[in-house]
């Protein structure tokens, strides 16, 4: 790790002293972009990203000296900001994630790449519930929903979306709330009332309303067996089962 480091800091003072230089052949800034590229691999290889990701900030500087806005963006959101985000979900670093994913999402979003942003959102919107910020990941959901539902090539997907958001609005636990959203999302996608998706929703609010573990299972197990849920889906609905179970136990106790 020191030594990857080390030469992470080696190629990185080599990119600074070009910078500082005077190059009558060739750019300065295309070689300083190769070093600082150099760099941040070093850098990520001894797991330093933040060390990684100010490299790339400096990268992308390199490139809008070169007029090349492209690799700029590219510089600064898909590898200093996607890829870092990506390293800091493999090492459970939640917080540290949606930060960079959220950096990520807003370039996408400033060179008007919607699909590589909404990409990124999702991730957000996912670390967001798992870590109970509930609110925050129901408005990215619906968000996405609401843009993908007029698009003929991803409008396929706003039933996922919309049940992703459904989901946490069910553990939010409010079941007039899950009620009006789904009112809302049958609005938003005309298509949405006659999905499994949406039915599955209805299902888990009606047993929630009715305090019935025995429902929620069976609604559950329905879904389950046509399309099996993702273990992020499972986690969030073990929650909503654990607070109904909870409720019922109080139940149990006040008879």
């Amino acid at each position: 790790m020191g030594d990857q480091s080390a030469k992470g800091e080696e190629f990185e003072k080599n990119a600074e002293n070009k910078l500082n230089s005077w190059n009558f052949f060739g750019s300065k800034y295309e070689d300083a972009a190769d070093l600082f590229e150099k760099a941040a691999n070093f850098f990520k290889l001894a797991k330093s990203w933040d060390r990684a990701g100010s490299i790339y900030v400096k990268l992308a500087n390199c490139h809008l000296k070169l007029e090349s806005q492209h690799e700029a963006a590219q510089a600064y959101a898909q590898y200093g900001c996607k890829e870092i985000a990506e390293l800091y979900e493999t090492e459970q670093n939640i917080e540290q994630a949606m930060d960079y994913y959220e950096k990520a999402a807003d370039f996408f979003q400033s060179e008007e790449v919607s699909t590589s942003a909404n990409q990124c959102k999702q991730k957000i919107a996912q670390f967001a519930a798992q870590i109970e910020q509930y609110q925050k990941a129901i408005e990215i959901y619906e968000d996405i929903a609401r843009q993908e539902v007029t698009n003929n090539l991803l409008k396929y997907g706003v039933k996922g979306h919309l049940l992703n958001a459904g989901i946490c609005q069910l553990c939010k636990g409010d079941v007039v709330a899950i009620t009006n959203a789904l009112e809302r999302y049958q609005d938003l996608d005309q298509t949405f009332s006659g999905t499994r998706e949406c039915r599955l929703l209805t299902d888990i609010a009606s047993a929630m309303d009715e305090e019935d573990i025995t429902k929620f299972t069976d609604a559950l197990k329905e879904f389950d067996s046509m399309t099996p849920l993702d273990s992020w889906k499972t986690t969030l609905l073990l929650r909503v089962k654990e607070k109904l179970k909870a409720k019922e136990l109080e139940e149990d106790d006040l008879t």
